[in-house]
């Protein structure tokens, strides 16, 4: 990751594994945009396995773009990239038409509004990383829950770790770490 200007976010980030390992992407200078570092996607993607061949991936709060080009480089089938902002819209487009992913998609939508009228049981893989500041956590985390199969998982960044009672219910926790001011969890669907 080249380090950013005077101490600022990143300007880009590396894909740390997978057929696009190394491959950069370019992060805006937005406020409250803070792409998953690459410590901690190499982190989840060890939880995970070593590849996501044929899953079925959903990236609700997409921002850089980074936690759904990971899951894309390491075989995903299918991964949808929600994005509300219209430049990073365009950025994430680019990317993908520069890195030549067809099973990537990415959509100018509300991850919230999104999620409430997506079928249930749609997805292997649900990562979550709202904005800090925007108290969107609880409801992303009761809107993404449904969406994923049994045997799946959903991912959480957050300010603060997630309690046993704030687990959707059919879903236990599975690994969860911290990373400076980031608490990174991994649940796994049961039912």
């Amino acid at each position: 990751m080249r380090p950013a200007a005077r101490g600022g976010p990143p300007r880009e980030v590396r894909i740390v594994g997978g057929m696009l390992k190394r491959s950069k992407l370019p992060v805006a200078d937005k406020p409250g945009l803070r792409p998953t570092p690459d410590r901690v996607r190499e982190t989840l993607f060890n939880w995970l396995g070593p590849d996501t061949r044929g899953w079925r991936c959903l990236d609700a709060f997409a921002g850089s773009g980074a936690l759904g080009f990971e899951a894309a480089s390491r075989g995903a089938a299918e991964v949808l990239l929600l994005e509300h902002d219209p430049e990073l819209v365009r950025s994430l487009r680019a990317s993908a038409q520069r890195l030549k992913i067809a099973t990537l998609r990415v959509e100018a939508a509300d991850a919230i509004a999104w999620m409430k009228r997506c079928p249930p049981q749609r997805f292997e893989l649900v990562l979550l990383d709202p904005p800090f500041g925007a108290g969107l956590q609880g409801d992303a985390l009761a809107l993404a829950a449904p969406l994923v199969v049994a045997g799946g998982c959903l991912y959480l960044e957050s300010p603060a770790p997630i309690t046993d009672t704030e687990l959707p219910e059919g879903f236990a926790m599975s690994r969860a770490a911290r990373a400076g001011l980031v608490h990174y969890h991994l649940l796994r669907r049961s039912t």
